[in-house]
């Protein structure tokens, strides 16, 4: 049974419309047949009918003898009494007994009988009307062969018999060739894309010039890709940049460790213990960044819940030891947002650490409600070092970019922590800038407060 089925698109369309077609054919078929043959029963009632007016009025005035033997329009007509007694006859009925009984009223009735008086092959439609006389009551039976209406509807028949199906396979042809030339740029696209790997996703689908569904598909398709082509080269170049910050302090541990395996003197082995820790602290540091990203680029969801932005940041700023320039802090109170309590404390944690390492004297936090109607969370650090060239405000936020002032790997850090920051306020629905300031560098965080909550601002 499954063989029967069509499988494709193609067959499926063509299937469906030769089946809706042949359904709209079949009732238009029997509506056509039923109205000619109405229509031509009608035409032959009635010139049946009116001959038997004719006869019924000559009968009626005494004059029934002047009744021609050869009507035109009908095949033969009976006059019949109310005894039942044939007073006048077409020829054709000579010697015949009544058609019908006599009606005991006058009136008019029709019938249809078939294989009629004449022992004809065709129907026959037979008109019967009673009239009063001078003689009594007369019936007067007129009727006409229906062979017109019969090979009528065997001509529209055999035509319809025969069209149909005609009709039928130029549907059938016609959609299987039509569907074939529309899904030819689909399959082009599908082959295309299955011939594509993770190696050339430099490839791109075949756009057909027709401006139309097809086309637009393949478009979304090349775009899609597009984005494909572009994460795999970030992906690489993560992946380079990755290697490359793990590779100088791993060959700088195994330097030390080696040379600790060298020296026999204990006194010198704390001070090469203690390079090795540090060098351990930045693989460590660095893994933990890079894992975090991953968390990030894999959209992991987070543990999100209603927080207080200035306690966040409080916490974060008291949580740290040993910093080089003070903070100062001007934080409003009741700035609410819906995020994780741990990773917009990491937001400010890689800002707080970005400024520290270029300020000179002072490092400002702010925290304050700002856009239309109090609805965004502003959080501003600025510091007052060299600060960022406007050509460089978008490429800091790029993974592993040190500026000219911070290639030291000892005091620049991996470049990874404006891009973790960045990523961790988009996860939060918000945006990571670098702005104009009047001194050094000023970086803004926005963040959507929560629903239901109306800051105020200090």
């Amino acid at each position: 049974m499954r063989r029967l089925v069509p499988t494709t698109v193609r067959a499926r369309a063509t299937a469906g419309a030769v089946l809706v077609v042949a359904a709209a054919l079949t009732l238009a078929s029997f509506a056509l047949l039923g109205l000619l043959e109405a229509n031509l029963l009608r035409n032959a009632e009635r010139d049946a009918a009116r001959q038997a007016e004719t006869i019924a009025r000559l009968a009626a005035t005494g004059d029934l003898d002047k009744t021609r033997p050869n009507l035109h329009g009908v095949e033969f007509f009976q006059v019949v009494n109310a005894r039942g007694r044939v007073l006048r006859a077409h020829p054709n009925l000579a010697g015949e007994f009544p058609l019908a009984p006599v009606p005991p009223r006058p009136g008019k009735e029709s019938r249809t009988w078939q294989a009629g008086p004449l022992g004809g092959e065709h129907r026959q439609r037979v008109v019967q009307v009673t009239t009063q006389t001078p003689q009594g009551m007369v019936t007067v039976f007129v009727g006409t062969s229906l062979r017109d209406v019969d090979a009528a509807d065997d001509t529209t028949a055999a035509a319809l018999a025969v069209g149909g199906p005609l009709l039928l396979a130029t549907v059938a042809f016609v959609t299987w060739r039509v569907t074939g030339r529309a899904l030819g740029p689909v399959e082009a696209i599908r082959a295309e894309v299955a011939g594509i790997s993770d190696r050339d996703l430099h490839r791109r689908v075949p756009v057909p010039p027709t401006h139309d569904e097809v086309a637009r598909l393949a478009q979304t398709m090349n775009t899609t890709l597009d984005r494909l082509e572009s994460a795999g080269i970030r992906q690489r170049r993560f992946i380079a940049d990755a290697s490359h910050e793990l590779r100088s302090p791993i060959t700088v541990l195994r330097t030390q460790l080696e040379v600790a395996l060298a020296v026999r003197d204990p006194e010198l082995w704390p001070e090469l213990i203690g390079g090795a820790l540090q060098d351990i602290e930045r693989l460590q540091q660095l893994s933990s960044d890079l894992l975090l990203l991953a968390r990030i680029d894999a959209a992991q969801p987070m543990a999100s819940a209603r927080l207080d932005l200035g306690a966040v940041v409080r916490g974060a700023v008291e949580a740290r030891l040993g910093d080089r320039v003070p903070v100062h802090t001007e934080l409003a109170d009741g700035v609410r947002v819906e995020g994780s309590e741990l990773w917009l404390a990491r937001v400010v944690t890689n800002l707080l650490d970005n400024a520290q390492r270029f300020a000179v004297r002072r490092v400002d936090l702010v925290l304050a409600a700002g856009g239309p109607g109090g609805r965004t969370a502003v959080l501003e650090v600025t510091d007052d070092g060299p600060g960022i060239p406007p050509g460089d405000r978008e490429r800091v936020f790029e993974r592993f970019t040190r500026l000219d002032d911070a290639r030291s790997r000892d005091h620049g850090g991996a470049g990874l922590g404006l891009a973790i920051a960045r990523d961790l306020a988009a996860h939060h629905g918000g945006t990571l800038t670098a702005e104009d300031s009047p001194r050094g560098a000023r970086l803004v965080v926005r963040l959507p407060v929560a629903e239901g909550d109306q800051p105020s601002r200090a």
